[in-house]
């Protein structure tokens, strides 16, 4: 059986303000309003045979965000591995393939970035079927990505001779990123691929080439998988053995050490999505070179990406820019310099400021909530709980709520009161009364709650009941 393997730990900072350390690109619909790239990186496999429920391993900030997304797209995952920080994707895929052979010891696992996009799904399930006898005989496949110009932010691959399983080649080296005039004379030889960062492996041949090549990896990683707790949905991985595993990537510490390493070329619109330039080469161009979402009017203004999640953008005469407007940031930059924008976070970072790390959209595991607007003595949110959740039964000491149902029905307990609110009804929650919210219907609760009080931060809150804290 094969089981996809999501590695979702990336934090996507160059596509800052979009992406952000608690909402990053992997789980934003960037070149679609329907499926964000890690709900596309299991659905574009859909149709292949013996594939089984996917493994994703990700960060535990993320967890509901994985666990939301994959049930939105109807997706049951065979196991949530719960990262207690990141140690690259050595030590994530060895413990996703300790964790594949207690469901399958044959496991073959397909390892995928959850950031990356591929626009031919079906030309990459042919690849993908290509690299399974590969996989079946021992072999660690990897990916590569036939190079559509010479490109300096990639690493590449140089392939070897042929094996006997077609289209499937031995790897002469790995290569890092090179200067334009060296990636010009790798486009040229026809030798080269992109390294797509894309593996398929049996569980058991990886971990022998694990224990052979980084045994610390392995013993770390064994003992955070033997140690592992049930929470909920996930499986958190125990957090003093996983962080004594060396932080370094699947190429680094195996694929570039091993004999079994193989290559399987493959054209199919891949990009891993690395910078806004990024975007505006995948996008879909006006007759001006622009790619633009959202409310935006660009005149006299040339091969721009330009993107607005809510207010108008308006630009006259701009050429080769990349301008992305959010609720609390605004990023412009020159297209040729988008991959500078690490600067930006790391400055921002360095100063304190909140705006790399969260959105004014948090996530929940009953839902979500978004911060509409602040000032002295008021907040007002935005709350969207899902059907059948419920918030914890809790009690503030500096603040009062008043709640708005605009969508969908509500039931309140406030103190000994329990009640139902529907559409355009509303109630209030005085300072020191016990409350919960809960969504008793079919379709998502949506409320409005203005707060009001002396003291407004997250932590001013009394939990007496929360089943999923």
């Amino acid at each position: 059986m094969i089981i996809p393997t999501i590695l979702s730990g990336g934090a996507g900072t160059r596509l800052w303000p979009l992406s952000r350390q608690a909402f990053p690109k992997q789980f934003l619909p960037l070149l679609t309003t329907e499926t964000s790239l890690f709900q596309s990186a299991v659905l574009r496999l859909e149709g292949m045979p013996e594939v089984g429920n996917p493994l994703f391993v990700c960060n535990q900030e993320h967890r509901f965000l994985i666990a939301e997304q994959a049930r939105s797209v109807g997706i049951t995952p065979t196991a949530i591995l719960l990262e207690p920080a990141g140690r690259n994707t050595a030590p994530a895929t060895t413990c996703a393939a300790l964790r594949a052979l207690r469901v399958d010891s044959q496991a073959i696992l397909l390892v995928l970035p959850a950031d990356h996009i591929i626009l031919d799904a079906a030309g990459f399930q042919a690849a993908v079927a290509y690299g399974v006898p590969a996989a079946a005989a021992g072999h660690l496949v990897t990916f590569g990505i036939l190079p559509r110009h010479p490109e300096t932010g990639f690493g590449y691959i140089r392939a070897g001779a042929a094996t006997s399983i077609p289209d499937v080649f031995l790897i002469d080296r790995f290569v890092e990123k090179p200067d334009l005039a060296t990636a010009t004379r790798y486009l040229e030889s026809g030798d080269y691929y992109w390294n797509s960062g894309i593996f398929m492996f049996r569980a058991d041949a990886f971990l022998a080439e694990v224990e052979q090549h980084a045994p610390a990896i392995l013993k770390a990683c064994r003992t955070a998988v033997d140690k592992a707790a049930v929470d909920l949905d996930f499986l958190r991985l125990e957090a003093k053995s996983f962080l004594s595993a060396p932080n370094i990537s699947i190429d680094y510490a195996i694929m570039e050490k091993t004999q079994a390493a193989v290559v399987v070329p493959m054209s199919v619109g891949w990009n891993d999505l690395g910078s806004w330039n990024s975007l505006w080469e995948m996008g879909e161009k006006d007759a001006q070179g622009n790619v633009i979402s959202g409310d935006v009017v660009a005149l006299e203004s040339e091969n721009c990406y330009l993107r607005s999640e809510g207010r108008l953008l308006a630009t006259v005469g701009l050429k080769d820019h990349v301008v992305v407007e959010t609720s609390d940031a605004v990023l412009v930059v020159p297209r040729d310099r988008s991959q500078e924008i690490r600067a930006i976070v790391d400055h921002l970072n360095r100063t304190g400021r909140a705006e790399p790390r969260i959105h004014k959209r948090v996530f929940r595991p009953w839902g979500n909530y978004e911060v509409i607007n602040v000032a002295a003595r008021f907040q007002v949110k935005r709350i969207t709980v899902n059907p059948g959740q419920s918030l914890s039964l809790q009690m503030h000491h500096h603040r009062a709520e008043h709640w708005v149902v605009v969508r969908g029905t509500a039931q309140v307990h406030k103190d000994r009161e329990i009640y139902l609110l529907t559409e355009d009804q509303s109630t209030y929650i005085p300072v020191g009364v016990k409350h919960r919210l809960e969504n008793p219907g079919k379709i998502p609760l949506e409320v409005i709650e203005v707060q009001s009080g002396s003291y407004l931060e997250e932590d001013d809150i009394i939990r007496y009941d929360d089943p999923r804290a």
